[in-house]
């Protein structure tokens, strides 16, 4: 299963003291220019992070003071809503020392030949290089029996190097990566989820209908129980049947790796991911019933607030002559698909996969994900051959994908030309701060700071891809997959250092 997920448990200006005082002069010393100015803007890099994540607080590895400036810059959005309607909140702004310098469109090297690195736009020693550091580095027994290595110019789209890049692979949660990218594609970062209740003619039978929000909680579901209470007393309804609708979502909720405390039932109506603990993140007991359960804790709310609930609630859909009287929006794709990937959220993931096949008019089930998801992938001229999107969150074993559609996802998540997959970037684990990556570096490693990745864990199966900025200021967008594994925490580490020999490659 993949790795367990846990908060920012570091300062991240101590993080930042340790790095200088530990290893920043001494580093310095000895080297020549050119070296030095390679070193110092990574320094820099490294600063500039650690600002901004102590310009706090948190949530999910983003700034909330962050998210909120950019949601006051304009009006927020409904259930269908899409970027660029007059109602709509406009995209935050990019961060200008990193994207803002991508002029071209990715995906212009997606052609370049896999049997070996190419180089063809970079100078001929530092194509040198870096074949070198990755070819070394990818002879590491740790990465199991079968690897494969893309990294990608993302301001130019060229192919810098590959290995292995068009072989079909288990990505295990880096396919949350493609996942994230559809729903974005599909439905904009501005789309929200609605769980709405719905009230017969007579008022006298409610309707929680789910919209495959996973990330409702239990004060969203209290507002939507005293928004649901103050309605039926103006009408003067004291008691009510009540009834709950989980019709969006179809085919079985279990996920075919079976009960997994990595994953819940996957429901269009549930509270806190169907988590029986208070986390929000990583393994946990799960309810065997989080539709059910989340209904009859309505009902709770519903007497709280007044209106008595006598019997327990059933399955049901809504009727079709019931009307809308209250509804609570989930957060904005945009906020889902960071919390996806910073955290590797196997259950908004699936959410994700699911939502992406009701906007393409499929079923909201695993095959109509799998279908959904490639297909909208495709209309992006990404490489698909080989690809097999199984599932959402990359728990399933079926799930194969190639190093070459990974880098280019995270490529075209950089294009100026498509600011709707701009989360797919600002969501990635910060290597030594955030998320799956916030204990796999450490205050000596060059890569700390500067990696940003998403991280895949199964039995036997290891995989990193994301972006990093190079000593030459490029961003580059790597996927490194391998297979046959048997120690992950070796995997881990040697999978780390290749992204960190982008950054910093070896001399």
């Amino acid at each position: 299963m993949d790795e367990p997920v846990k908060r920012p448990s570091v300062n991240p200006l101590d993080r930042l003291g340790a790095l200088t005082r530990r290893g920043g002069a001494t580093r310095l010393k000895g080297l020549n220019d050119r070296q030095f100015t390679a070193v110092a803007a990574g320094l820099g890099l490294v600063l500039a992070a650690g600002v901004a994540l102590a310009a706090g607080p948190w949530d999910s590895g983003q700034r909330k003071a962050e998210q909120d400036w950019a949601a006051a810059r304009g009006g927020t959005g409904g259930v269908h809503h899409e970027a660029g309607t007059p109602s709509g909140a406009r995209p935050a702004p990019s961060a200008p020392p990193v994207l803002a310098a991508l002029s071209a469109p990715a995906g212009a090297g997606d052609t370049a030949d896999d049997s070996a690195p190419d180089a063809r736009t970079a100078p001929d020693r530092a194509a040198s290089s870096l074949t070198a550091d990755l070819g070394r580095l990818l002879k590491d027994p740790a990465l199991g029996t079968a690897r494969a290595a893309v990294v990608i110019d993302a301001a130019t789209g060229e192919r810098l190097y590959g290995q292995g890049a068009d072989t079909p692979m288990p990505p295990a949660s880096t396919v949350k990566i493609a996942t994230s990218v559809a729903a974005l594609s599909a439905l904009g970062p501005h789309h929200r989820i609605a769980t709405t209740v719905q009230a017969s003619p007579d008022s006298r039978a409610v309707t929680l209908v789910g919209g495959g929000d996973p990330t409702l909680d239990r004060a969203a579901l209290r507002a939507l129980a005293a928004d649901t209470a103050r309605v039926l007393k103006q009408r003067g309804i004291e008691k009510v049947r009540l009834t709950y609708d989980t019709s969006r979502y179809t085919g079985p909720s279990r996920h075919p790796i079976g009960p997994n405390e990595n994953i819940a039932p996957v429901t269009a109506l549930m509270t806190d991911e169907g988590r029986l603990d208070r986390s929000d993140s990583g393994p946990a007991p799960r309810s065997e019933d989080p539709a059910g359960d989340t209904a009859r804790a309505f009902g709770e709310l519903l007497g709280d607030a007044g209106i008595a609930v006598p019997s327990d609630p059933v399955s049901g859909r809504a009727p079709a002559d019931s009307r809308p009287v209250a509804r609570h929006l989930s957060a904005p794709l945009s906020a889902l698909v960071e919390r996806t990937l910073t955290n590797s959220d196997n259950d908004i993931a699936e959410a994700l996969a699911r939502q992406t096949a009701v906007a393409a008019g499929e079923p909201a089930d695993f095959d109509g994900g799998r279908r959904a998801v490639t297909a909208r992938l495709g209309k992006l001229g990404l490489p698909l051959k080989g690809a097999n999107l199984a599932d959402g969150s990359g728990l399933n074993r079926k799930d194969k994908v190639t190093a070459g559609l990974l880098a280019g996802l995270l490529a075209r998540a950089a294009d100026p030309a498509h600011p709707e997959l701009r989360p797919v970037l600002t969501g990635l684990p910060v290597a030594g701060f955030t998320g799956t990556l916030s204990d796999r570096y450490t205050a000596k490693s060059a890569g700390t700071g500067l990696v940003r990745a998403k991280t895949g864990t199964l039995t036997g199966v290891n995989s990193l891809a994301g972006t990093v900025v190079d000593a030459r200021g490029r961003l580059l967008a790597f996927a490194f997959l391998a297979s046959g594994t048997t120690s992950p925490s070796q995997a881990q580490s040697s999978l780390d250092a290749l992204a960190t020999s982008l950054a910093a490659p070896a001399r």
